[in-house]
């Protein structure tokens, strides 16, 4: 039932990930449940990059190298996880936002569209036993110095993907009472 993989849903982390390959056809199977997400005007602005292998490798240092540029007091741990969180995960999708260049719609239902694409991916993922965390770190602002964009494209953030062995936490949320007012 589709309410009991939306509870299931977790962030599992890219040191949770065991060493096992994600196959193009599953990867492919979860950007196309993305490819079906709301969207307003039918502007559908999702973008993403499959980052594989070698690739990976190259954004954690590309990562590294941008953190030690534009940080005055960098921190020794955050440039060894930038190195090595990409080579952890089974693959990394780069989340994108592909702006309507006519603007038919605001930004944030763009934003909002994209985001719902990454939701369905993430229920995917839960529901084929592969972890996943949305990582938007500030480095993405850097993003187009890496990819090559196109006119009003930008990176929205890092869908890192694996498989894992230990079951992710429990989670609780607060009432949903708490966060409704009913209007007669």
């Amino acid at each position: 039932m589709i309410f009991d993989l939306i509870r299931k849903r977790r962030s599992v982390f890219p040191a949770q990930y065991i060493d096992k390959p994600i196959s193009k056809a599953i990867i492919e199977q979860i950007l196309e449940a993305a490819n079906w997400a709301p969207n307003h005007k039918k502007t559908e602005p999702w973008r993403f990059r499959v980052l594989q292998g070698e690739s990976q490798s190259k954004l954690g240092l590309f990562l590294s190298l941008k953190y030690l540029e534009n940080e005055p007091k960098p921190k020794e741990f955050k440039v060894k996880k930038l190195i090595e969180n990409p080579t952890k995960a089974g693959a990394i999708i780069a989340v994108c936002m592909q702006r309507d260049l006519a603007e038919s719609v605001p930004e944030w239902e763009e934003v909002a569209a994209t985001a719902m694409a990454v939701q369905n991916m993430w229920l995917c993922c839960t529901e084929m036993g592969i972890g996943c965390y949305w990582s938007s770190p500030g480095l993405i602002k850097y993003m187009g110095d890496f990819f090559n964009f196109n006119e009003g494209e930008k990176c929205l953030g890092f869908f890192y993907m694996g498989y894992y062995d230990d079951e992710p936490a429990n989670s609780t949320r607060k009432p949903i009472a708490d966060k409704v007012v009913w209007m007669d």
